[in-house]
């Protein structure tokens, strides 16, 4: 069983999916450094208000482990591009160091602007009875294998979500049919092929709502999560 830094936040990431992502808060530019310096990836997994970690949201049972394709920093702010890798189950949390910023113990060390004290200074903070110095949630991870390729079938299905989403987009465009029909044509078929992630990519691209990417996130096999993108996508349809 493998320990995995969490990024624990309302976000979902596929396996597959590059997304952008700004570190400002001291717990995750500690988790930053730490995955930098030892060239790891981190997972990120939806937060659990009702599981709570330390009086920090705790992490939902299923999330995916990210790399880092960029790092760039500005000031106080880090800037990423990560992409989706491996599908994880949480086993085991790890909790913090340390409880939020708005536990009293804090009140002393944050200036009137509402800056955050320093990372020094909340290490200096850290308990002698707390076995670590991490202030952010670690986990003890399974990953999920991901060899089981796409069926023709479930292409065939995958294909026709993607194409009726985005032909209403073109629609909204008003891009002209022939000129809509070749742009599907050719980001259906790049997009969809028999890696097990295609489903994830599709999902990505489809599904706004956080809940309907966590659910299909979560499904054990390509056939579930296939079937639960189709749930998902008819529940948008007569939400319309």
């Amino acid at each position: 069983m493998d320990t995995l830094p969490l990024f624990v936040l309302p976000m979902v990431v596929m396996p597959g999916e590059i997304q952008e992502l700004r570190v400002f808060e001291p717990r995750y530019r500690q988790m930053l450094d730490d995955c930098l310096l030892d060239e790891n990836n981190f997972g990120i997994v939806m937060n659990d208000p009702f599981e709570p970690v330390n009086d920090w949201d705790g992490p939902r049972r299923h999330g995916c482990e990210v790399e880092i394709l960029h790092h760039e920093t500005k000031g106080s702010n880090h800037f990423l591009q990560i992409i989706g890798r491996r599908k994880f189950t949480v086993q085991n949390v790890i909790p913090p160091a340390l409880p939020p910023m708005s536990d009293p113990m804090f009140e002393p060390h944050i200036e009137a602007e509402g800056l955050f004290p320093d990372l020094q200074t909340l290490l200096d903070l850290i308990p002698e009875n707390v076995e670590h110095s991490k202030l952010y949630i670690c986990a003890e991870v399974e990953y999920e294998a991901q060899d089981t390729p796409t069926t023709p079938e479930q292409q065939e299905v995958l294909k026709n979500v993607l194409s009726h989403v985005l032909n209403r987009i073109g629609t909204v465009l008003r891009i002209e049919d022939e000129l809509l029909e070749q742009w599907v044509a050719e980001r259906v078929n790049k997009t969809i092929d028999e890696d097990s992630n295609s489903v994830y990519t599709v999902s990505a691209l489809v599904l706004g709502d956080l809940e309907a990417k966590q659910q299909v996130l979560a499904c054990e096999s390509i056939e579930e999560a296939v079937e639960e993108l189709i749930h998902q996508v008819s529940l948008n349809r007569e939400e319309e």
